[in-house]
């Protein structure tokens, strides 16, 4: 007697239900890791131009409201930058959370940071 070699019905079934649950999950959590990098984007953008000319909180604030309405961005709002300085350079941090959810009352919580800044990032909590 020949052994039949591959796959059966029921794992194939199986793996297409583990692929379609993964792709699930990447086409609901994509979006959110896309507004995170566009609101990198945004604040690094605003550092490294010339659009700051004394670099009062008021103009950092105001410089990220008209790219947050150009870019569309709604995860953070002007009030929510923590705006320093270090030295004579403006370095701008944002932190938020996205709530995701997955189905029925299950979610998923990402928290984002960023900086202007790169290695300038204070955890949550300390």
């Amino acid at each position: 007697m020949t052994r039949q070699r591959g796959m059966s019905g029921i794992a194939i079934f199986v793996l297409l239900v583990l692929v379609v649950f993964i792709a699930i999950i990447g086409m609901k959590v994509t979006p959110a890791y896309i507004e995170y990098f566009t609101i990198k984007k945004a604040v690094a953008a605003i550092t490294q131009s010339g659009e700051l000319r004394g670099g009062s909180v008021a103009e950092v604030r105001r410089a990220f409201e008209n790219r947050a309405n150009i870019d569309d961005i709604t995860s953070v709002q002007p009030q929510d930058l923590e705006i320093t300085k270090d030295g004579n350079e403006v370095v701008v941090s944002f932190a938020y959370e996205k709530r995701i959810p997955l189905f029925y009352n299950v979610s998923l919580l990402i928290d984002f940071a960023g900086s202007s800044k790169p290695g300038s990032l204070k955890r949550r909590g300390d």
